[in-house]
This record gives structure tokens, C-alpha cells and sequence, in this order.
């Protein structure tokens, strides 16, 4: 069976290391890590991820404007991303099978058994139908996400990663 590869582009580093390390020990995934921002989309040309985990408020750069750059290279816009941040309650996701204006979310913190569900749940689909297309409304819907959650007070602590 061919290992699924997966790009984690978040800047908390102890998240992502221990993401990383419990993906792979499922003998399932190759994960790749990136903690800047900037680097996403060199890596993702380079690596080739069968799915991206993007957090949505980094420094320097915002995740929808990552989207929007993955969105618009051709090598990449059929590629699934699910957006994980924790200024999106899991209440509301679940609420909203875990899709909000159009985009698939994971909440921070999640379990091992979340992430690999939400993988193997987006590789399940039908690509590239059931992807956002390459516009700018790609960041401006998340903006408007998150904003909507910062309205009702629904931003938690950054939570570190469970399991």
C-alpha cells in the first residue's frame, strides 16, 4: 500500500511535531512539516501532499492567502486542504459537518482519531470538484469565518494536540 503524504503547514512547532510523529507511526502517512508560513507553497510544489492541514491565523501571512496560492498553481489546486485552527468551535463544526462557507475545518485541539478520520474522509471525495476554486473569496470567506467566531467569542487558547 502507498503511504498518503501529508502537509502540515502550522507555526506551532510542538503541534506539528507531535502531529508529525503521530501519523507516522500509523505506518499510513509521510508527513511533511512547514512552521512558516512562506515556505508552504515551495513545499507543497516540492512534496506533492496528497492533502494539506492549514492553520488559519499564522504570523506573517494568513492561511486563506496560502489557500488562494495553492488554488491558483496548477500542480496544486486539486489539492484537498482542511483548515485547522482553533478559532472555530467544535460545536459549530459539527454542526456544519465540519464545513464552513464552502471549506472543510478540523478544531484545534483534536485527537489522533479526528485527524486521520478527516484525511481519509477528504481522500475518500472526488477531487477537484469538491475543492474551493482559485479566487481571492478563498481568504475573504475564511476571514469572515473568523471573524464571525471572534464576534461570539468563540477563540480559544491555541490548544496543544491531544494523544
Amino acid at each position: 500500500m502507498t503511504k498518503k503524504r501529508i502537509l502540515i503547514v502550522d507555526d506551532e512547532v510542538s503541534f506539528t511535531r507531535l502531529l508529525k510523529l503521530n501519523l507516522e507511526q500509523t505506518n499510513d502517512y509521510v508527513v511533511r512539516v512547514e512552521n512558516w508560513a512562506e515556505d508552504a507553497l515551495p513545499a507543497a510544489r516540492e512534496f506533492r501532499p496528497d492533502l494539506i492541514f492549514l492553520d488559519v491565523m499564522m504570523p506573517r501571512m494568513f492561511g486563506g492567502e496560502i489557500a488562494a496560492h495553492l488554488r491558483g498553481d496548477a500542480g496544486l489546486k486539486a489539492t484537498p486542504i482542511v483548515f485547522f485552527t482553533a478559532a472555530v468551535s467544535k460545536t459549530r463544526l459539527k454542526e456544519h459537518d465540519g464545513v464552513i462557507s464552502g471549506f472543510p475545518f478540523l478544531a484545534k485541539p483534536a485527537s489522533v482519531e479526528d485527524v486521520i478520520a478527516q484525511i481519509e474522509r477528504r481522500l475518500a471525495q472526488t477531487p477537484p470538484a469538491l475543492h474551493p476554486p482559485a479566487t481571492r473569496q478563498c481568504g475573504s470567506a475564511i476571514a469572515e469565518t473568523m471573524t464571525e467566531a471572534v464576534l461570539r467569542n468563540e477563540t480559544p487558547n491555541r490548544g496543544e494536540f491531544l494523544h
